[in-house]
């Protein structure tokens, strides 16, 4: 399974890390000098839930900004009773 959102398609970037010293010239140095720059990379908050997909409960990667949106939608635990449209299915 690859590291990529199902909802948002949210998946790891890349970049560059930068490291400076020096004092500014401003506060009476020569300036910063940059001593180095590195690749790293970002990645998504993801998360594996159990979201229904297609009226089934499926297990997915998810980002917390997702689920916080309200897109993954989590399939009920339990079922106490019987829901309208079976009680409709038995009467019928």
């Amino acid at each position: 399974m690859p590291n990529v959102c199902h909802f948002t398609g949210k998946k790891t970037t890349f970049g560059r890390k930068l490291r400076y010293r020096g004092q500014k010239v401003k506060k009476g140095g020569f300036g910063i000098k940059m001593t180095g720059k590195t690749r790293r990379t970002f990645k998504p908050n993801l998360q594996k839930v159990r979201a229904v997909i297609d009226g089934r409960p499926v297990r997915i990667k998810a980002s917390t900004k997702a689920i916080r949106m309200g897109l993954v939608i989590k399939p009920l635990k339990r079922k106490y009773g019987y829901t309208a449209q079976q009680k409709q299915e038995n009467a019928g």
